[in-house]
């Protein structure tokens, strides 16, 4: 098609990232684009089909990076990094997250990162939505549940992303990603893969421990999404009405303590009726553009790591004065627009959606009544409502294959809480074996300090070595 040929070839432009043969053929490694930091990484492209029902048809490149095994003479195999999002880029993680590995895990794998199809370096997509959409891309209904605004923005961005995006944006999927590492598999010369899956990567971690049980090695599944096909992608992003109240008496411990400059209330259990007061009496009163939903948004996003408590505390401190709220770094527009695209594209072409708006209204309520701090945010209507492009047939977790999965995870994970990851794990079988640290935030493995947990994901990845069931990690 001469349209997707156009598109490909301007992002093979923008790219920089060195040429390199078929999937099937010998890899060509260079110098990585100039924008990355040198510690040893360097960078090729793997060819794939656009469309896996017609591999004959046309291709595109990702964008692929190394940091070669430091002792070859004890070298396993390869540690691909898949990480979140959807949309995030993985090209840079071998050198951000390299250099954070034990050394014995960096002695035994090259590391491998990449960029998935459509994202960054790896034939990047935008929709084109304006300004305001783009910036907005939490779904947060009006101060009395109301949806019809978001109703009306969920089919803008539709119609704007069949209009703008090009023929790729149907073809990118969490099944697709998952044959796309297959194809890197064997680009790499790999019979077997290890594996380290970060949040929604973990979907695709799953999903290719099930499509490819005999290519994988050891494989780490770290902050686990809920993977029931009945209910994906809804219930992942209704589960975070469930993470952030689990997370939140963290933060409500923290923002009481006597010595802590933003404190916001005596005693922990202020905090709550706090936050829901504060929280109302903008959605009745706003700020200037400060309003309830603001505030809400401050807490979304502070809550997954103890670094954003400050941010939320601020904020609530703002709301409280009738002061502006603190600002906060965003992304370039340009990768919000990827993100935009690949996300919404991601969780619309893996499953069908409900197209009726009475369900999303119905939810929303339901949502808010059980779970007031988040205010139906979680169960509200997607642009997939009316995607124009019919959904894919998503992948049953299985129990059948090796032993040889990993989880890792924060009992108190605001955006895949432990209730998701634990029937992730019951899907798995004796496939896989779970490790929970006793931690608040998102992401476990070098991230949250847990000695425990820490030490039984590098056995593995070093050893192979599981527990001989699951685990509770108090420290």
């Amino acid at each position: 098609m001469r349209k997707l040929a156009t598109v490909l070839v301007a992002a093979a432009a923008l790219a920089t990232v060195p040429a390199a043969a078929s999937a099937a053929g010998a890899l060509d490694w260079g110098e990585c684009p100039p924008d990355s930091v040198d510690l040893g990484q360097e960078c090729t492209t793997v060819s794939v089909p656009v469309d896996y029902a017609n591999p004959a048809g046309d291709r595109i490149s990702l964008a692929v990076s190394r940091i070669p095994a430091a002792r070859p003479e004890v070298r396993r195999g390869v540690l691909l990094l898949v990480p979140g999002g959807p949309g995030n880029s993985g090209l840079d993680r071998p050198w951000k997250l390299g250099a954070r590995l034990p050394q014995e895990v960096r002695d035994r794998y090259d590391i491998i990162g990449f960029d998935p199809r459509g994202v960054g370096r790896s034939n990047p997509v935008s929709c084109g939505l304006t300004s305001d959409d783009v910036r907005s891309l939490t779904q947060w209904p009006g101060p009395d549940g109301d949806i019809s605004e978001n109703v009306a923005r969920a089919k803008r961005v539709a119609d704007t992303c069949a209009r703008n995006a090009g023929p790729l944006l149907r073809h990118i999927s969490t099944r697709n990603e998952v044959h796309d590492l297959d194809q890197i598999r064997k680009a790499l010369a790999q019979k077997k893969i290890s594996y380290w899956a970060h949040s929604y990567g973990t979907a695709v971690g799953a999903y290719y421990a099930t499509l490819y049980p005999g290519n994988t090695d050891r494989v780490l599944l770290d902050s686990t999404d809920e993977l029931d096909p009945d209910v994906l992608w809804r219930k992942v992003l209704a589960n975070q009405a469930i993470g952030v109240e689990d997370r939140f008496p963290d933060f409500a411990a923290w923002a009481s303590r006597p010595d802590n400059p933003d404190r916001v209330a005596d005693t922990p259990g202020a905090v709550r009726p706090l936050y829901l007061e504060l929280a109302a009496r903008l959605d009745r009163a706003p700020i200037g553009s400060f309003n309830g939903n603001t505030l809400r948004e401050a807490v979304i996003r502070g809550m997954n790591a103890d670094t954003g408590f400050p941010i939320i505390a601020k904020t609530m401190n703002a709301a409280r004065t009738g002061g502006a709220p603190p600002q906060v770094p965003v992304p370039p527009e340009s990768v919000l627009q990827n993100i935009a695209a690949v996300a919404g594209a991601t969780i619309c072409n893996d499953v069908a959606w409900p197209t009726s708006v009475q369900v999303y209204q119905r939810d929303v309520l339901r949502s808010r009544a059980r779970h007031p701090m988040t205010a139906g945010m979680a169960a509200n209507i997607p642009p997939c409502a009316f995607w124009p492009f019919p959904a894919g047939e998503p992948v049953r977790v299985s129990a059948d294959g090796p032993s040889n999965i990993l989880m890792v995870q924060s009992a108190r994970d605001p955006a895949t809480p432990l209730v998701g990851a634990q029937r992730t794990r019951r899907a798995l079988g004796d496939r896989a074996v779970l490790v929970t640290v006793s931690t608040g935030g998102h992401g476990v493995y070098l991230q949250q300090g847990s000695v425990c947990g820490d030490r039984l994901v590098t056995a593995f990845l070093v050893t192979g070595q599981r527990p001989g069931g699951d685990v509770y990690c108090a420290r």
